[in-house]
C-alpha cells in the first residue's frame, strides 16, 4: 500500500457514514444480542480466547452481523480476509485458499475468511468453499440476512456454528446513538447537539431494532439542521420524523419472518383472538405482503378450523379472496379485515380436516377393498349384466330422504372419519346424523 491510498483510506473513514465510522472495534463497544454475547455465553468467551471456528451470524439488517466480525478481526492473530459474497467468485476463492495454504504451511498461521451476504453465492460457488473448510484451510465466518437452512449449503451449516442475532432492544440503541453523540474521534461529540427526549424515545420506537437505520437517520438530522445562536444543534421530534419517515418493521415477504409472521396470523385466527389477527394483518401489510396470498390463508383457515362449526365463514372468506382481485390495495385492507376478524371470531371445529386427513392416509396404508356393487355406475355397457347399481336403495324414495344400506367397502365398515363437534353449527349436524345413524329411526318407503 503506498502513501496514495493510505491518504485515500484515511479520507474514507473519515468521510464514511456514520453508522459505517461507529462500528464497533472491541467486544466492551458493542451494544444488544446478550444472548450470545453476555458473559459467560459461548461465542464471547471464543472471541475472548481468539479460539474461532467456523461461524454463521443470521438475522436482519442492522443488528450487528458485520460488527462481529470486524471485532474478530481486531481481536484475532489469525490472518483476516473479507470478501463480499454479491461482488466476489471463484476467482477470489481460489486467492483466499492459496494465501491460506501459504500462510499455513510456511508460517503455521490460520486464515479467517469473513463472507459478507453468503447466500448470494450459488451452489457450486459454495461448494467449492467447502473442501477448505473441512481441513481447516480457512475458518469461515459468514454473515447472511437469510435463512440459512435455506440458502446455505446444509454440509457448510453442519461444519459452522449458527448465531441468530435479533433486532436491537430499544435499550441498545439508545446506547448507540448515546455513543455517537460522545464519541469525539468517530461521532458527534465535537458538536454541541441536543436530541429531545422524545426525539430519541421516536428514533428508538421507529428503527425497528436496526441500528444503522437509527444512526442515518441522526445522522440525516445532525447534518440538516442549523445551529441556533448559541451554536446548538436542537433536534426535536418534528426533525426525527422527518428523517425516518416510515417505521421500519422486520418484515420482508422472502424471509422466514415472512412465514413467522404469518404463521402468527393463523394461529391468532385458530385461536379466536381478532386482536391479535388484526395486528399480524397490520404488519404484513405495512410490509408489502401480497394480499392475494393472505386472502388464501384466511381462506384456508376459514376450513380447515372453521369448517362445518360456521359453514359462512368460507363463503365469506372465499368472497373476500375475490373482492381482493377486484378492488386491490389499500381498500383491500378493509376487506381482509372484515374476512380474517370473522373467521377469528367464528366458532371453532377442525372435524373435516382431521377427517379427510384420516382417509387419505388409510387409502395409503389399509386394504381398502372395492366399491360395493350396488354403488358402481350402471350406466356404462355391460355394467348391469355385472351387477352394478342393482339393489341401490334412492334415499329420497324413503320419509326423511335417508334409508339405511352400506356405503363403505367391506374392508372399511364401521370406520369414523367424520367426528363432528359440539361446536356452532356443526351441533346440529353431529344431532342429525346421531337421530339417522346412531338412533337408527326407521323410515318408511313414501
Amino acid at each position: 500500500m503506498d502513501l496514495f491510498d493510505i491518504q485515500a483510506e484515511k479520507k474514507l473513514k473519515n468521510e464514511a457514514p456514520l453508522a459505517e465510522r461507529l462500528k464497533p472495534k472491541v467486544l466492551e463497544e458493542f451494544f444488544g444480542q446478550e444472548h450470545i454475547l453476555g458473559e459467560g455465553k459461548l461465542l464471547r468467551r471464543a472471541i475472548k480466547a481468539d479460539r474461532i471456528t467456523s461461524l454463521i451470524f443470521y438475522g436482519p439488517s442492522g443488528t450487528g452481523k458485520t460488527s462481529l466480525a470486524k471485532i474478530i478481526a481486531n481481536t484475532t492473530k489469525s490472518n483476516f480476509i473479507q470478501l463480499n459474497a454479491v461482488t466476489s467468485g471463484l476467482k477470489d476463492l481460489r486467492g483466499v485458499v492459496e494465501e491460506a495454504k501459504n500462510l499455513l504451511g510456511m508460517y503455521n498461521r490460520k486464515t479467517i475468511l469473513f463472507l459478507d451476504e453468503i447466500h448470494r453465492f450459488n451452489k457450486s460457488q459454495q461448494d467449492a468453499l467447502l473442501p477448505h473448510v473441512e481441513k481447516g484451510i480457512i475458518t469461515l465466518i459468514g454473515a447472511t440476512t437469510e435463512n440459512p437452512y435455506f440458502e446455505v449449503n446444509n454440509a457448510l451449516i453442519s461444519r459452522s456454528m449458527l448465531f441468530k442475532l435479533e433486532p436491537l432492544s430499544k435499550e441498545a440503541i439508545k446506547k448507540i446513538i448515546y455513543r455517537a453523540l460522545n464519541d469525539k474521534e468517530y461521532g458527534f461529540g465535537i458538536l454541541n447537539i441536543n436530541l429531545e427526549d422524545t426525539a430519541l424515545e421516536f428514533l428508538c420506537e421507529t428503527c425497528g431494532g436496526d441500528a444503522r437505520a437509527a444512526l442515518n437517520a441522526l445522522e440525516l438530522a445532525v447534518l440538516t439542521t442549523d445551529k441556533d445562536e448559541d451554536g446548538k444543534i436542537n433536534i426535536g421530534i418534528d426533525i426525527m420524523q422527518e428523517c425516518l419517515q416510515k417505521k421500519r418493521i422486520n418484515y420482508d415477504k422472502n424471509s422466514d419472518f415472512h412465514y413467522d409472521i404469518m404463521s402468527a396470523f393463523i394461529k391468532s385466527m385458530r385461536g379466536s383472538d381478532p386482536d391479535a389477527t388484526l395486528h399480524y394483518l397490520a404488519r404484513m401489510l405495512y410490509g408489502g405482503e401480497d394480499p392475494v396470498y393472505i386472502a388464501r390463508r384466511i381462506v384456508i383457515c376459514a376450513s380447515e378450523d372453521v369448517g362445518n362449526a360456521d359453514p359462512i365463514a368460507l363463503v365469506l372468506a372465499n368472497n373476500a379472496a375475490q373482492a381482493v382481485h377486484v378492488v386491490g390495495m389499500p381498500e383491500a385492507r378493509i376487506i381482509l379485515a372484515q374476512a380474517a376478524v370473522y373467521v377469528a371470531s367464528a366458532p371453532k371445529s377442525n372435524s373435516t380436516y382431521l377427517g379427510i386427513n384420516k382417509a387419505i392416509d388409510d387409502i395409503a396404508k389399509k386394504d381398502i377393498g372395492q366399491v360395493p356393487l350396488h354403488l358402481r355406475d350402471k350406466s356404462y355397457a355391460g355394467a348391469k349384466k355385472m351387477g352394478h347399481g342393482v339393489d341401490y336403495l334412492y334415499p329420497h324414495d324413503y320419509t326423511g330422504h335417508f334409508i339405511k344400506q352400506q356405503y363403505m367397502p367391506d374392508e372399511l365398515i364401521g370406520i369414523k372419519y367424520y367426528n363432528p363437534t359440539e361446536m356452532g353449527y356443526e351441533k346440529k349436524i353431529k344431532d342429525r346424523l346421531e337421530r339417522i345413524h346412531v338412533l337408527n329411526k326407521p323410515y318408511m318407503k313414501k
